[in-house]
Protein backbone atom coordinates (compact mmCIF):
# COMPACT_ATOMS: atom_id res chain seq x y z
CA UNK A 1 0.00 0.00 0.00
CA UNK A 2 1.35 3.18 -0.78
CA UNK A 3 2.17 6.47 1.88
CA UNK A 4 -0.72 8.41 0.31
CA UNK A 5 -3.37 5.77 0.38
CA UNK A 6 -2.33 5.03 4.18
CA UNK A 7 -2.31 8.38 5.59
CA UNK A 8 -6.13 8.31 3.61
CA UNK A 9 -6.76 5.67 5.90
CA UNK A 10 -5.93 7.25 8.75
CA UNK A 11 -7.16 10.23 8.08
CA UNK A 12 -10.87 8.43 7.11
CA UNK A 13 -10.95 6.63 10.64
CA UNK A 14 -10.43 9.80 12.47
CA UNK A 15 -13.44 11.46 10.05
CA UNK A 16 -15.55 7.95 10.96
CA UNK A 17 -15.72 9.54 14.93
CA UNK A 18 -16.00 12.95 13.64
CA UNK A 19 -19.15 11.71 11.61
CA UNK A 20 -20.35 9.86 14.68
CA UNK A 21 -19.76 13.01 17.18
CA UNK A 22 -21.87 14.84 14.12
CA UNK A 23 -24.79 12.50 14.67
CA UNK A 24 -25.17 12.26 17.92
CA UNK A 25 -22.94 13.68 21.30
CA UNK A 26 -19.26 14.11 21.82
CA UNK A 27 -19.12 10.34 22.70
CA UNK A 28 -20.04 9.36 19.08
CA UNK A 29 -23.21 7.64 20.91
CA UNK A 30 -26.81 8.30 20.16
CA UNK A 31 -28.37 8.86 23.46
CA UNK A 32 -31.78 10.68 22.87
CA UNK A 33 -34.04 9.83 25.47
CA UNK A 34 -36.77 7.86 24.22
CA UNK A 35 -39.73 10.38 25.29
CA UNK A 36 -37.63 13.40 23.81
CA UNK A 37 -38.10 15.83 21.12
CA UNK A 38 -38.40 13.73 17.58
CA UNK A 39 -35.08 12.64 15.73
CA UNK A 40 -34.76 14.67 12.83
CA UNK A 41 -31.84 15.26 10.25
CA UNK A 42 -30.58 17.44 9.71
CA UNK A 43 -30.87 18.92 12.79
CA UNK A 44 -32.28 22.35 13.77
CA UNK A 45 -32.39 24.75 12.52
CA UNK A 46 -32.15 23.43 9.50
CA UNK A 47 -35.89 22.17 7.88
CA UNK A 48 -36.19 18.48 8.01
CA UNK A 49 -35.68 16.23 5.83
CA UNK A 50 -35.63 13.05 7.46
CA UNK A 51 -36.99 11.84 10.68
CA UNK A 52 -36.20 8.66 12.92
CA UNK A 53 -39.71 6.50 13.28
CA UNK A 54 -38.53 2.90 15.10
CA UNK A 55 -36.91 -0.13 14.69
CA UNK A 56 -37.83 -3.23 13.60
CA UNK A 57 -35.89 -6.30 16.14
CA UNK A 58 -38.16 -8.49 17.36
CA UNK A 59 -41.83 -8.78 17.16
CA UNK A 60 -42.21 -6.52 20.38
CA UNK A 61 -41.68 -3.90 17.59
CA UNK A 62 -44.79 -4.74 15.85
CA UNK A 63 -46.63 -4.99 18.61
CA UNK A 64 -48.99 -7.81 17.93
CA UNK A 65 -51.19 -9.93 20.08
CA UNK A 66 -48.23 -11.13 22.21
CA UNK A 67 -46.78 -8.09 22.27
CA UNK A 68 -48.03 -6.58 25.57
CA UNK A 69 -47.39 -9.89 27.61
CA UNK A 70 -43.89 -10.03 26.66
CA UNK A 71 -43.12 -6.85 27.32
CA UNK A 72 -44.10 -7.41 30.87
CA UNK A 73 -42.04 -10.78 31.11
CA UNK A 74 -39.00 -9.15 29.43
CA UNK A 75 -39.25 -5.64 30.39
CA UNK A 76 -37.50 -4.56 27.23
CA UNK A 77 -35.87 -6.53 24.44
CA UNK A 78 -32.88 -8.43 24.54
CA UNK A 79 -30.51 -9.70 21.68
CA UNK A 80 -31.96 -13.28 22.87
CA UNK A 81 -35.66 -11.58 21.88
CA UNK A 82 -34.62 -10.21 18.19
CA UNK A 83 -35.56 -12.36 15.32
CA UNK A 84 -32.55 -11.52 13.60
CA UNK A 85 -29.28 -12.10 15.53
CA UNK A 86 -27.29 -10.95 12.37
CA UNK A 87 -28.73 -9.08 9.63
CA UNK A 88 -27.32 -8.02 6.01
CA UNK A 89 -29.41 -8.11 3.43
CA UNK A 90 -32.92 -6.75 3.42
CA UNK A 91 -36.31 -6.70 1.27
CA UNK A 92 -39.60 -5.41 1.41
CA UNK A 93 -42.64 -7.48 -0.46
CA UNK A 94 -46.49 -7.12 -0.47
CA UNK A 95 -46.12 -5.94 3.36
CA UNK A 96 -43.33 -7.41 4.81
CA UNK A 97 -39.95 -6.79 5.26
CA UNK A 98 -37.88 -9.63 4.57
CA UNK A 99 -34.30 -9.37 6.65
CA UNK A 100 -30.99 -11.83 5.95
CA UNK A 101 -29.78 -13.41 9.06
CA UNK A 102 -25.84 -14.19 7.94
CA UNK A 103 -25.90 -16.15 11.45
CA UNK A 104 -28.87 -17.77 11.55
CA UNK A 105 -28.99 -19.62 8.25
CA UNK A 106 -32.46 -18.15 7.24
CA UNK A 107 -34.25 -14.88 7.06
CA UNK A 108 -36.68 -13.02 9.26
CA UNK A 109 -40.44 -11.64 8.28
CA UNK A 110 -41.41 -8.51 9.82
CA UNK A 111 -45.23 -9.26 8.56
CA UNK A 112 -46.54 -5.64 8.83
CA UNK A 113 -50.13 -6.20 7.76
CA UNK A 114 -50.77 -8.93 10.41
CA UNK A 115 -48.63 -7.68 13.35
CA UNK A 116 -46.46 -10.87 13.65
CA UNK A 117 -42.79 -12.07 13.01
CA UNK A 118 -41.40 -15.48 11.74
CA UNK A 119 -38.53 -16.74 10.95
CA UNK A 120 -37.64 -19.13 7.69
CA UNK A 121 -34.59 -21.49 8.14
CA UNK A 122 -34.52 -24.16 4.97
CA UNK A 123 -33.16 -27.82 5.76
CA UNK A 124 -31.95 -30.06 3.08
CA UNK A 125 -30.75 -29.27 0.00
CA UNK A 126 -32.05 -25.38 0.22
CA UNK A 127 -30.10 -25.08 3.19
CA UNK A 128 -28.24 -21.39 3.77
CA UNK A 129 -24.97 -21.55 5.21
CA UNK A 130 -24.03 -17.93 5.16
CA UNK A 131 -27.09 -16.08 3.31
CA UNK A 132 -26.12 -12.63 2.23
CA UNK A 133 -28.43 -10.65 0.32
CA UNK A 134 -32.20 -11.17 -0.89
CA UNK A 135 -34.31 -9.82 -3.62
CA UNK A 136 -37.76 -10.61 -4.34
CA UNK A 137 -39.83 -11.04 -7.79
CA UNK A 138 -43.25 -9.51 -8.26
CA UNK A 139 -44.59 -13.01 -7.68
CA UNK A 140 -43.22 -13.58 -4.47
CA UNK A 141 -40.64 -15.44 -5.23
CA UNK A 142 -37.31 -15.15 -3.30
CA UNK A 143 -33.75 -15.25 -4.71
CA UNK A 144 -30.76 -15.13 -1.78
CA UNK A 145 -27.34 -14.82 -2.48
CA UNK A 146 -25.14 -17.44 -0.23
CA UNK A 147 -21.43 -16.60 -0.46
CA UNK A 148 -20.04 -20.10 1.37
CA UNK A 149 -22.39 -22.56 -1.33
CA UNK A 150 -21.36 -19.77 -4.04
CA UNK A 151 -24.95 -20.04 -5.54
CA UNK A 152 -28.25 -18.18 -5.72
CA UNK A 153 -30.98 -19.97 -4.08
CA UNK A 154 -34.25 -19.58 -5.53
CA UNK A 155 -37.46 -20.22 -2.83
CA UNK A 156 -41.08 -19.73 -3.45
CA UNK A 157 -43.70 -17.67 -2.44
CA UNK A 158 -44.46 -20.12 0.16
CA UNK A 159 -40.92 -20.14 1.38
CA UNK A 160 -40.43 -23.47 -0.25
CA UNK A 161 -37.00 -24.39 -2.16
CA UNK A 162 -36.83 -24.78 -5.69
CA UNK A 163 -33.83 -24.46 -7.05
CA UNK A 164 -29.76 -22.90 -6.96
CA UNK A 165 -27.95 -21.54 -9.44
CA UNK A 166 -23.92 -21.79 -10.06
CA UNK A 167 -21.67 -24.65 -9.83
CA UNK A 168 -18.13 -24.89 -9.61
CA UNK A 169 -17.25 -21.72 -8.25
CA UNK A 170 -18.32 -19.64 -11.38
CA UNK A 171 -19.05 -16.72 -8.80
CA UNK A 172 -19.30 -16.08 -5.30
CA UNK A 173 -22.61 -14.19 -5.42
CA UNK A 174 -23.00 -10.89 -2.44
CA UNK A 175 -26.07 -9.64 -4.07
CA UNK A 176 -28.65 -10.61 -6.96
CA UNK A 177 -31.10 -7.58 -8.44
CA UNK A 178 -33.55 -9.05 -10.32
CA UNK A 179 -34.01 -7.07 -14.11
CA UNK A 180 -36.98 -8.19 -15.67
CA UNK A 181 -36.17 -11.93 -17.11
CA UNK A 182 -32.58 -11.75 -15.86
CA UNK A 183 -30.67 -11.48 -12.68
CA UNK A 184 -28.07 -9.33 -12.12
CA UNK A 185 -25.51 -10.99 -9.48
CA UNK A 186 -22.23 -9.01 -7.83
CA UNK A 187 -19.41 -11.77 -8.04
CA UNK A 188 -16.90 -10.61 -5.70
CA UNK A 189 -14.33 -12.98 -6.24
CA UNK A 190 -14.39 -12.25 -10.00
CA UNK A 191 -15.01 -8.43 -9.45
CA UNK A 192 -17.50 -8.50 -12.06
CA UNK A 193 -21.25 -8.63 -12.86
CA UNK A 194 -23.06 -12.02 -13.66
CA UNK A 195 -26.07 -11.99 -15.89
CA UNK A 196 -28.15 -14.55 -15.31
CA UNK A 197 -31.41 -16.15 -17.20
CA UNK A 198 -34.22 -15.98 -14.49
CA UNK A 199 -35.55 -19.19 -15.47
CA UNK A 200 -32.56 -21.25 -16.11
CA UNK A 201 -29.79 -19.67 -13.95
CA UNK A 202 -27.78 -19.95 -17.19
CA UNK A 203 -24.86 -17.23 -17.54
CA UNK A 204 -25.85 -15.01 -20.18
CA UNK A 205 -23.65 -12.38 -19.85
CA UNK A 206 -21.06 -10.66 -17.23
CA UNK A 207 -19.32 -7.03 -17.52
CA UNK A 208 -17.04 -5.72 -15.19
CA UNK A 209 -13.22 -6.49 -15.00
CA UNK A 210 -10.64 -6.20 -12.20
CA UNK A 211 -9.38 -2.50 -12.12
CA UNK A 212 -9.68 1.08 -10.48
CA UNK A 213 -10.07 2.91 -14.07
CA UNK A 214 -14.06 3.75 -14.98
CA UNK A 215 -15.99 0.89 -15.91
CA UNK A 216 -13.64 -1.70 -13.71
CA UNK A 217 -14.79 -3.20 -10.42
CA UNK A 218 -12.60 -3.88 -7.52
CA UNK A 219 -14.92 -6.63 -4.80
CA UNK A 220 -18.39 -5.02 -6.10
CA UNK A 221 -20.76 -5.87 -2.95
CA UNK A 222 -24.16 -4.67 -3.59
CA UNK A 223 -26.41 -3.78 -6.13
CA UNK A 224 -29.92 -0.90 -6.77
CA UNK A 225 -31.95 -0.30 -9.71
CA UNK A 226 -32.21 3.90 -10.79
CA UNK A 227 -35.48 4.88 -11.97
CA UNK A 228 -33.87 5.61 -14.97
CA UNK A 229 -33.08 1.70 -15.50
CA UNK A 230 -29.52 1.89 -15.35
CA UNK A 231 -27.65 -0.35 -12.58
CA UNK A 232 -25.70 1.11 -9.27
CA UNK A 233 -22.88 -1.16 -8.78
CA UNK A 234 -21.37 -0.74 -5.03
CA UNK A 235 -17.70 -0.68 -5.84
CA UNK A 236 -16.60 -1.55 -2.39
CA UNK A 237 -12.46 -1.77 -2.83
CA UNK A 238 -12.51 0.97 -4.93
CA UNK A 239 -14.52 3.38 -2.60
CA UNK A 240 -17.40 4.51 -5.42
CA UNK A 241 -20.63 3.67 -7.17
CA UNK A 242 -20.17 2.41 -10.60
CA UNK A 243 -23.63 2.95 -12.69
CA UNK A 244 -24.24 0.89 -15.78
CA UNK A 245 -26.80 0.40 -18.32
CA UNK A 246 -28.52 -3.25 -18.04
CA UNK A 247 -26.39 -3.74 -20.91
CA UNK A 248 -23.08 -3.09 -19.07
CA UNK A 249 -22.16 -0.07 -20.41
CA UNK A 250 -20.51 1.78 -18.12
CA UNK A 251 -22.26 5.50 -17.64
CA UNK A 252 -20.88 7.15 -14.86
CA UNK A 253 -19.13 6.62 -10.82
CA UNK A 254 -19.88 8.43 -8.00
CA UNK A 255 -17.53 9.14 -5.15
CA UNK A 256 -14.19 8.58 -4.10
CA UNK A 257 -12.02 7.43 -1.32
CA UNK A 258 -11.39 10.29 0.84
CA UNK A 259 -12.03 12.47 4.22
CA UNK A 260 -14.95 14.46 3.69
CA UNK A 261 -18.75 14.35 3.22
CA UNK A 262 -19.41 12.83 -0.18
CA UNK A 263 -16.57 10.12 0.03
CA UNK A 264 -16.17 6.80 1.13
CA UNK A 265 -14.28 4.48 3.24
CA UNK A 266 -16.16 1.29 3.24
CA UNK A 267 -19.80 1.59 0.86
CA UNK A 268 -21.64 -1.52 1.12
CA UNK A 269 -25.81 -0.75 0.31
CA UNK A 270 -26.80 1.84 -2.38
CA UNK A 271 -29.95 2.34 -3.30
CA UNK A 272 -32.00 4.97 -5.81
CA UNK A 273 -35.21 7.23 -4.75
CA UNK A 274 -37.29 8.25 -7.65
CA UNK A 275 -35.59 11.79 -8.00
CA UNK A 276 -32.33 10.03 -8.44
CA UNK A 277 -31.02 10.67 -5.32
CA UNK A 278 -28.29 8.35 -4.16
CA UNK A 279 -28.26 6.45 -0.76
CA UNK A 280 -24.88 4.99 0.23
CA UNK A 281 -24.16 3.04 3.16
CA UNK A 282 -21.00 3.51 4.71
CA UNK A 283 -19.71 1.18 7.39
CA UNK A 284 -16.95 2.50 8.36
CA UNK A 285 -18.37 6.10 9.32
CA UNK A 286 -21.88 4.22 10.54
CA UNK A 287 -23.76 6.43 8.55
CA UNK A 288 -25.26 6.65 5.34
CA UNK A 289 -24.97 9.63 2.71
CA UNK A 290 -27.45 11.23 0.62
CA UNK A 291 -26.28 12.65 -2.37
CA UNK A 292 -27.35 13.79 -6.05
CA UNK A 293 -27.38 12.03 -8.81
CA UNK A 294 -23.80 13.81 -9.91
CA UNK A 295 -22.51 12.53 -6.64
CA UNK A 296 -23.28 15.88 -4.51
CA UNK A 297 -23.52 15.63 -1.31
CA UNK A 298 -26.96 16.46 0.49
CA UNK A 299 -27.16 15.07 4.08
CA UNK A 300 -25.77 12.31 6.20
CA UNK A 301 -27.90 10.43 8.84
CA UNK A 302 -27.45 7.91 11.18
CA UNK A 303 -24.43 7.45 13.49
CA UNK A 304 -22.61 4.98 16.16
CA UNK A 305 -25.10 4.14 18.73
CA UNK A 306 -27.87 1.75 20.12
CA UNK A 307 -30.36 4.72 21.07
CA UNK A 308 -32.44 5.98 18.43
CA UNK A 309 -31.15 6.63 15.01
CA UNK A 310 -28.56 4.44 15.73
CA UNK A 311 -26.16 2.12 13.30
CA UNK A 312 -23.92 -0.23 14.19
CA UNK A 313 -22.08 -1.61 11.14
CA UNK A 314 -24.62 -1.12 9.17
CA UNK A 315 -25.01 -3.18 5.94
CA UNK A 316 -28.13 -2.49 3.34
CA UNK A 317 -30.46 0.50 2.52
CA UNK A 318 -33.90 -0.02 1.06
CA UNK A 319 -35.94 2.64 0.13
CA UNK A 320 -40.33 1.59 -0.09
CA UNK A 321 -43.01 4.13 -1.23
CA UNK A 322 -45.60 1.04 -0.23
CA UNK A 323 -45.60 0.52 3.43
CA UNK A 324 -45.70 4.44 4.54
CA UNK A 325 -48.77 4.35 6.12
CA UNK A 326 -47.80 1.05 8.83
CA UNK A 327 -45.45 3.95 10.15
CA UNK A 328 -47.10 7.19 9.85
CA UNK A 329 -48.35 6.80 13.91
CA UNK A 330 -44.63 7.66 14.31
CA UNK A 331 -43.63 10.60 12.44
CA UNK A 332 -44.36 14.06 14.01
CA UNK A 333 -47.59 15.65 13.39
CA UNK A 334 -45.54 18.48 11.57
CA UNK A 335 -43.33 15.83 9.49
CA UNK A 336 -45.24 14.83 6.04
CA UNK A 337 -43.35 10.94 4.86
CA UNK A 338 -43.15 10.88 1.51
CA UNK A 339 -41.27 7.24 2.01
CA UNK A 340 -39.27 4.96 3.98
CA UNK A 341 -35.89 4.27 4.37
CA UNK A 342 -34.80 1.24 6.24
CA UNK A 343 -31.47 0.23 7.16
CA UNK A 344 -30.27 -2.82 8.68
CA UNK A 345 -27.14 -3.27 11.18
CA UNK A 346 -25.26 -6.07 11.85
CA UNK A 347 -24.57 -5.26 15.51
CA UNK A 348 -26.62 -3.48 18.59
CA UNK A 349 -30.67 -2.87 19.28
CA UNK A 350 -31.13 -1.38 16.06
CA UNK A 351 -31.26 -4.40 13.82
CA UNK A 352 -33.74 -2.51 10.86
CA UNK A 353 -33.55 1.00 11.80
CA UNK A 354 -36.52 2.67 9.70
CA UNK A 355 -36.14 6.67 9.00
CA UNK A 356 -39.33 8.38 7.15
CA UNK A 357 -38.00 10.65 4.06
CA UNK A 358 -40.51 13.86 3.67
CA UNK A 359 -40.83 17.53 4.38
CA UNK A 360 -42.04 19.97 7.30
CA UNK A 361 -45.31 20.88 6.57
CA UNK A 362 -46.10 24.44 5.47
CA UNK A 363 -48.37 25.17 8.86
CA UNK A 364 -46.21 23.57 11.32
CA UNK A 365 -44.87 24.95 14.37
CA UNK A 366 -40.63 25.59 14.90
CA UNK A 367 -38.65 22.36 16.04
CA UNK A 368 -36.88 22.18 19.22
CA UNK A 369 -33.53 20.51 19.28
CA UNK A 370 -34.11 16.62 21.16
CA UNK A 371 -32.80 16.40 24.01
CA UNK A 372 -29.51 14.00 24.81
CA UNK A 373 -27.63 12.49 26.88
CA UNK A 374 -24.24 10.79 28.10
CA UNK A 375 -22.30 14.06 26.82
CA UNK A 376 -22.13 17.53 25.51
CA UNK A 377 -24.31 17.63 21.69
Amino acid sequence: MSNSKAQQLVRIALLAAAFAAAAGCSSGKLETKPAAEPLFFPPPPAPPRLQYLTRLSSQLDLGGQDSAFRSLVFGQETEESHLVLKPYGLSVHAGAVYVVDTRGGGYGVFDLAAGRTRFVRPAGPGRLRKPINISIDADGTRYLTDTERNQVLVFGSDDRFLRAFGQDDDYRPVDVLILGERLYVTDIAHHRIVVLDKASGEIVDTFGSVGSDPGELFQPTNLALGPEGQIYVTDTGNFRISVFTPEGEFVREIGQIGTVVGQFARPKGVAVDRERRVYVVDAAFENVQILAADGTPLLFFGGAGNGPGGLNLPTVVKIDYDNVDYFRQYADPSFEIEYLVLVASQFGANKVAVFGFGRQRDDARPRRRPERTGGGG
